[in-house]
């Protein structure tokens, strides 16, 4: 956990105590009733604070604390990915308000969003992939290149998000980058030295060019970035899906990669994701399988690395 702790603003306990740049991105003339611990989080600290509005109507919001200069770029890229989201699909994630640094701690550093109640159940797969089919289909990407405007965080590790126009290009990059940090926490490895060459001289082109080649296009979509299970939740009260902990970026919406998680659905291929086949065909069903459809499958091996 990358949280090295703030006293006297802990969560839950009787404590309605908040940092006061939390405070001051609540509703004006709000009243803290409550706070509490709340979710699960490898990187943070999470909890829910419960308010009084001035008119006496309670209201509830999710907070997200981390510690360190990498925290508050972890905090910067999640709420840019959860307004590009929302500013999309407003019912399809919660609402985000603010993220900063705390006043009194100023090491610490926060996401502010309204706080949805939610079961864990698996969603509907159709009402599920058609709003993840609408994200893909209707947003656009400002540049119309692959990258987005600040750098994302799958875990605590960066995205390279410098935009380029070609997916291939973007991929690979992506790819050396990630294989890199491997190495860097693991050290050599003799396998890598025969398969990481023919990796980016074979693979990645026999598999990718073709999507931008012969007068094909490939459009960048909108993607969650870390797309799995433990990242989606039905809505208590609209009994809607709703999906959070984004780490955004424009990108080919079908590849999604663990750990860079490139897109949407590499990552659901591995059985350790709940996401499975009948999710794979059911959004397929809202949004084409990408020419040429005979790479498909070879596609989704090579995201799911």
């Amino acid at each position: 956990m990358n949280y090295n702790g703030a006293p006297g603003l802990e969560f839950g306990g009787g404590n309605i105590k908040i940092d006061p740049s939390v405070a001051a991105e609540l509703p004006e003339g709000c009243r803290v009733v409550s706070t509490e611990s709340h979710g699960v989080s490898f990187w943070a600290y999470t909890g829910r604070i419960d308010v009084d509005l001035a008119d006496g109507t309670p209201q509830s919001f999710f907070i997200k604390v981390i510690s360190k200069e990498r925290g508050k770029n972890m905090m910067h890229g999640e709420f840019e990915s959860m307004s590009a989201t929302h500013a999309l699909l407003p019912d399809f994630t919660p609402k985000p308000i603010a993220w900063g640094t705390y006043e009194t701690v100023p090491d610490t550093h926060f996401f502010l969003c309204e706080f949805r109640e939610m079961i864990d159940e698996m969603p509907d797969p159709h009402r599920f992939t058609a709003r993840l089919a609408a994200l893909h289909q209707n947003s656009k990407s400002p540049q119309d290149k692959f990258g987005f405007h600040v750098t994302t965080y799958t875990g605590n590790l960066p995205q390279d998000n410098e935009w380029e126009a070609s997916w291939e290009t973007y991929f690979a990059k992506s790819m050396r980058r990630a294989l890199n940090l491997e190495l860097e926490a693991k050290g050599p490895d003799t396998e890598f030295d025969t398969l990481v060459p023919a990796l980016f001289d074979k693979v990645i082109p026999r598999l990718l060019r073709p999507l931008e080649s012969d007068g094909r296009s490939l459009k960048p979509s909108l993607v969650h970035g870390d797309l799995w299970y433990a990242n989606s939740g039905i809505d208590v009260g609209t009994g809607e899906s709703l999906i959070f902990d984004a780490c955004s970026f424009y990108a080919h919406n079908e590849s999604h990669m663990q750990p860079l998680d490139e897109d949407e659905f590499g990552q659901w291929r591995p059985v350790c994701n709940r996401f499975g086949a009948e999710y794979l065909a059911a959004y397929h069903s809202y949004n084409q399988i990408s020419p040429p459809e005979e790479d498909y499958d070879g596609r989704l091996d090579l995201y799911k690395l």
